[in-house]
């Protein structure tokens, strides 16, 4: 069922404020835990950052490929290979920040002045077939915000082994 009008402006809100919530996060994190992982195979708040800076130039290509060309097609990509290709503990902190405030700030723009048709527009994602504007919208507009619970429950965890 296509969302109205009013439900599309809510979730473009909290896509806006995307960047306040996932800085918020990372402002719970103590220093000497910032590259601590829960468990050999989960993200540090450090690399969930830089995923987020990575995700987020994804995102900001796929609304646009969506609503503009004729029959788009959503590349995926391996997120837990990127980490590890592009090193994300190397990757400096403060540009995958500048980076996501920069691309949201940009996109939440061009969101909020879209015409009502584009968010009909249906493309193909080569992982899980048909994706709408909407999805789109849908997924991107609690992305940062469940990285941030993810960063939460990082440093709740390192609390519960780390001494003091």
């Amino acid at each position: 069922m296509p969302l109205t009008s009013a439900e599309r402006a809510k979730l473009i809100d909290q896509y806006a404020d995307g960047p306040r919530r996932l800085r918020a996060a990372l402002a719970t994190v103590p220093k000497e835990a910032i590259q601590w992982r829960p468990k050999p195979a989960e993200w540090s708040a450090h690399e969930v950052v830089v995923h987020c800076s990575d995700s987020e130039t994804q995102s900001a290509s796929r609304i646009r490929v969506l609503v503009s060309e004729k029959d788009p097609v959503i590349q995926g990509y391996d997120q837990e290979q990127w980490a590890r290709d592009f090193d994300y503990h190397a990757h400096p902190i403060d540009a995958a920040l500048a980076a996501v405030d920069g691309v949201r700030a940009n996109t939440a723009a061009l969101l909020r002045r879209l015409p009502e048709s584009a968010w009909s527009k249906v493309g193909r994602h080569t992982e899980s077939g048909r994706y709408t504007a909407e999805n789109w919208l849908q997924i991107y507009a609690d992305h940062l915000e469940s990285h941030a619970r993810q960063i939460e429950a990082n440093v709740a965890a390192w609390k519960t082994v780390s001494p003091g």
